[in-house]
């Protein structure tokens, strides 16, 4: 399938080719990217937070949850119900700023076998940890992904977990309008497991502030966790929402309808409280 795809995009720029050499027009680049692009129900990048606020414990449970998830039945049924019957996906981790790793590069799945390989990269990726939480640098670096993914989705989304708010790097709101403006969905898994105690940078209002000041545009959600026994199925269930292009209307939150519930700079002004800086 692959194959007569290229086959037949090499014969389509070869006709471009002659008929520049006939004194016709050249085809547009938005023409040739359109030609030489594979398309695809969904983009998916999962944007994972692996900042030392997240412990070992969850770090795996989360690793475990998104490989459980991409393998599972219900992912696979949403995935054969689209109108390609495929989608495709890419795996970063980040921390800081400019601490972002990608661990799986686009993948297209389009069946238990591509599905099962895209897990077995997650998988065999070693743990790390890193400093600060950038919810804002993650954006950042995830937006120009869609650019050279290699794909065209009919839709394209920007998937966030993590468990504390922004505390450095570029504020979270612009960013998130930037990336709304340019038609791209982000949505919110925030890890609600840890209590907020004197000097931790934990806030109460996470999965608030994850719908306030994080998510935005068509159908955007926040699916939050808030025991660890929810962690595989609540990352299952997003997974599938985005596939499937549902979205629970409960958590549906425009983009600037209305003030934030809480300061979409909370954890920067927490770090300049704790830390001077």
């Amino acid at each position: 399938m692959r194959f007569r795809f290229l086959a037949s995009a090499f014969a389509a720029l070869l006709a471009a080719g002659l008929l520049v050499s006939f004194g016709l027009a050249a085809p547009s680049r938005q023409l040739l990217a359109q030609i030489t692009t594979v398309p695809v129900d969904t983009e998916l990048v999962l944007a994972v937070d692996v900042s030392y606020s997240m412990d070992p414990e969850e770090q795996e449970l989360q690793r475990e949850g998104y490989i459980a998830a991409i393998t599972s039945r219900e992912f696979m049924g949403a995935i054969r119900a689209g109108s390609h019957g495929k989608v495709a996906l890419t795996y970063f981790e980040w921390a800081g700023p400019s601490d972002q790793k990608i661990i799986v590069p686009w993948r297209l799945i389009d069946g238990p076998e591509t599905a099962d390989a895209v897990a077995s990269e997650i998988a065999r990726a070693p743990y790390r940890r890193s400093s600060r939480t950038s919810i804002g640098g993650a954006l950042m670096f995830a937006k120009p992904l869609f650019a050279a993914s290699g794909f065209r989705g009919l839709r394209r989304v920007i998937d966030v977990s993590g468990d504390g708010p922004n505390n450095s790097g570029p504020l979270v709101v612009p960013q998130r309008d930037d990336i709304v403006a340019a038609g791209i969905t982000i949505n919110g898994l925030p890890l609600m497991l840890n209590r907020p105690v004197t000097l931790s940078m934990d806030i109460a209002d996470l999965d608030i502030y994850f719908e306030d000041c994080v998510i935005g545009g068509p159908g955007a959600f926040v699916i939050p966790v808030r025991d660890r026994a929810q962690f595989k199925e609540a990352i299952r269930t997003k997974l599938i929402l985005e596939i499937a292009e549902l979205s629970p209307a409960a958590r549906i939150q425009p983009v600037q309808a209305r003030r934030p519930r809480v300061s979409c700079t909370i954890g920067e002004q927490m770090w300049r409280d704790r830390w001077g800086n």
